[in-house]
């Protein structure tokens, strides 16, 4: 069991990541088939886990964050990434998808209401379908908040993240010509979609090493390649959802709806120095929901293994299975 420091400063545990009681690819009926896990007690507090990214798929670090007693927890990889099927693919893939996929689970799963645990991407996402769905969540609990605003993709794709990593900026902007430098999100657009496997995946190497070397404080902006498998679900989802808005309209604006989800307890768990989502998104959603909590933690980034940031999602789960009594039937 990894240890950490929690706020108090005595030793706390993560849960043993166990391992699920089911597992099972879901048809989505349009060309996609969603990889589904479930953890923990079929009986307990219901919680869904979303992933970031887009495209970067659940792994077993993700259940140890919930007392496997107390919560059924379920995890899927979002379509094109992880386990689903197809690879890599973008048709059929936006946000009103994933929502939908959502849905389709709830309803296989006979669960009226769950928790909804989301980090970065999967944030952006817990909070759309909360305010599509607001009757089918009893709680937000909320990591590095991304409200997918043009201002936060501007910050790192647009030279912002690069002030405080030129070097790591240089390698991210020399992928594409100077002409095309004013905006990188198209430009990458153009290359992970290329139809040359070879130039895709040397592509989405680097998109996602630009991500992953700003992710951790510890890392000190070290920017390792990851494997082409993962990097190219990795690179052309984000990059998808990025260059189509998050499939988001100008009705659909996340700060502009946070109405519809006003009632709905919230847990916010930020970084005081990430540098991929900077806390502003986070303490502007706060300010605009007055049923949740931000807490931001003084040394830690973005990335869900952050000591701190882990410490205090633990005690945020442990204190809501407490609140509920241990146990949801």
């Amino acid at each position: 069991m990894d240890k950490y420091a929690s706020r108090d400063g005595t030793d706390q545990k993560l849960f043993p990541a166990g391992e699920p009681f089911d597992r099972q690819m879901v048809d989505t009926g349009d060309g996609h088939q969603v990889y589904v896990e479930r953890c923990g007690n079929p009986d307990g507090i219901p919680v869904v886990v979303l992933h970031g990214g887009p495209g970067g798929g659940c792994n077993p670090a993700m259940r140890r964050f919930f007392d496997p007693s107390v919560y059924h927890v379920i995890l899927f990889d979002q379509r094109g990434c992880g386990r689903s099927r197809p690879h890599a693919s973008t048709e059929n893939n936006t946000t009103w998808h994933l929502i939908a996929d959502m849905e389709r689970l709830r309803g296989m799963f006979g669960i009226d209401q769950w928790a909804v645990f989301g980090g970065s991407w999967g944030a952006t996402l817990a909070l759309v379908y909360a305010q599509t769905h607001p009757e089918r969540v009893l709680r937000l609990i909320l990591r590095g908040v991304f409200l997918a605003t043009e201002a936060e993709l501007a910050w790192f794709y647009g030279g912002g993240a690069g002030r405080f990593f030129p070097e790591l900026w240089r390698r991210f902007t020399g992928m594409i010509p100077e002409e095309e430098q004013d905006d990188l999100i198209a430009a990458y657009n153009r290359r992970l979609f290329s139809g040359d496997r070879a130039e895709d995946a040397r592509h989405a190497r680097v998109w996602t090493g630009w991500e992953n070397a700003l992710a951790s404080m510890g890392n000190d902006g070290r920017a390792a390649d990851a494997p082409a498998h993962y990097a190219l679900a990795f690179a052309r989802l984000e990059n998808h959802y990025f260059h189509n808005h998050a499939f988001l309209g100008p009705d659909q604006r996340i700060l502009d709806n946070m109405e519809r989800i006003a009632h709905i307890p919230g847990h916010i768990v930020q970084g005081r120095y990430d540098m991929v989502c900077p806390p502003a998104a986070a303490a502007a959603l706060a300010e605009r929901w007055p049923g949740a909590r931000l807490e931001v933690v003084p040394m830690a980034g973005h990335a869900l293994s952050e000591p701190g940031i882990s410490a205090a999602l633990e005690r945020v789960m442990r204190d809501i299975s407490v609140g509920q009594g241990g146990r949801r039937r």
